[in-house]
């Protein structure tokens, strides 16, 4: 009498939607966790040891530590479009495919970095609180004077698909374009969205709203420290959608104190979920934890894509050994 083989054993290290859920289970043994937790390396490289693929948050680190204690492990599928919570040479090394999910969290994650400008510039949620604490007693022409937003000079550093998304979004309120990137993008890209290419200190100088989309790296960890911050104008807006790092925290907190820009908005921090308690303190800075991309559609369209993906890698599926989106 034949016994069937084992069918290979994968972890998801953070709830998904179960119908997205039922896709994997087709193909795997699967173990879901059902809350939200932050991984260590050694808590990674038990849940990773008997394992054979994994669907992970940006935020669960597999680097050649965790690579060590985990022989069976051939695919990770990263939930999101960053992937620096995974060292790729230590991957590579181990023959151990990663993917991620690009182009389908564009247009969200767009549409947040304009409510995030919009909030900074306008003060939204500091008014908010203001009103919720009994402080409104009637109206008053000088009440939460805020910025302007149309007709306003954006910069983008970043010039990839998010960034040419919010560029795209400029034109309805009439505001100049001007981006920096690594290399330049092609004319057709500038023209879509009617950019501006310039070089780093141009955009700092020039720009009203300064938006990061640029991934984390070595290259950009602090790229905006107490210099950039100082260059800004004074009445600009820093708005960070892409990783908490990027940003030097403690340079941004003593700029927004001393008013040496007029406010920030952010969706990422260095040493996230912690969010410094000086930051807490500031009235002038528009906070979220990390929820550019979450809507419900994008989000589901995020977890699928990573089922995806990881259903493909592990050789299954009408894309088998052709993983959509290989890192």
């Amino acid at each position: 009498m034949s016994t069937q083989a084992p069918r290979p054993r994968v972890w998801v290290s953070r709830p998904l939607f179960d119908d997205v859920l039922d896709r994997l289970r087709e193909h795997f043994d699967v173990e879901v966790e059902n809350g939200d937790h932050d991984w260590s390396h050694e808590q990674m490289a038990q849940k990773l040891r008997d394992k054979t693929g994994a669907v992970l948050g940006v935020a669960d680190p597999v680097d050649a530590s965790v690579l060590a204690q985990t022989p069976l492990l051939r695919a990770i599928a990263n939930r999101g479009v960053g992937y620096n919570n995974l060292d790729l040479d230590a991957l590579k090394n181990a023959g151990v495919v990663a993917t991620n999910t690009p182009g389908v969290l564009d247009e969200t994650t767009a549409d947040f970095a304009w409510a995030l400008m919009l909030a900074a510039a306008r003060r939204v949620t500091e008014g908010e609180r203001w009103l919720r604490a009994g402080n409104w007693k009637g109206m008053s022409f000088h009440i939460m004077l805020g910025g302007d937003v149309y007709g306003k000079t954006l910069g983008i550093f970043g010039m990839g698909r998010i960034g040419q998304a919010i560029a795209r979004r400029a034109s309805g309120f009439r505001m100049p374009v001007i981006y920096h990137n690594r290399s330049r993008v092609a004319a057709g890209i500038e023209e879509d969205c009617e950019a501006r290419y310039v070089d780093r200190d141009t955009l700092l100088r020039d720009a009203d709203f300064v938006v990061l989309t640029v991934p984390l790296s070595a290259g950009t960890r602090h790229m905006i420290g107490a210099a950039e911050l100082a260059a800004m104008k004074r009445e600009a807006y820093l708005i960070n959608i892409a990783r908490g790092g990027i940003v030097d925290d403690a340079a941004l907190i003593a700029a927004l104190r001393e008013k040496r820009i007029a406010g920030a908005g952010l969706d990422v921090f260095e040493h996230e979920p912690e969010v410094p308690a000086e930051m807490l303190a500031l009235d002038n800075v528009v906070l979220t934890p990390h929820i550019g991309s979450a809507s419900l559609a994008t989000r589901r369209a995020m977890a699928s894509l990573a089922v995806d993906n990881l259903i493909a890698a592990l050789g299954c599926g009408p894309n088998a050994g052709r993983p959509p989106n290989v890192i």
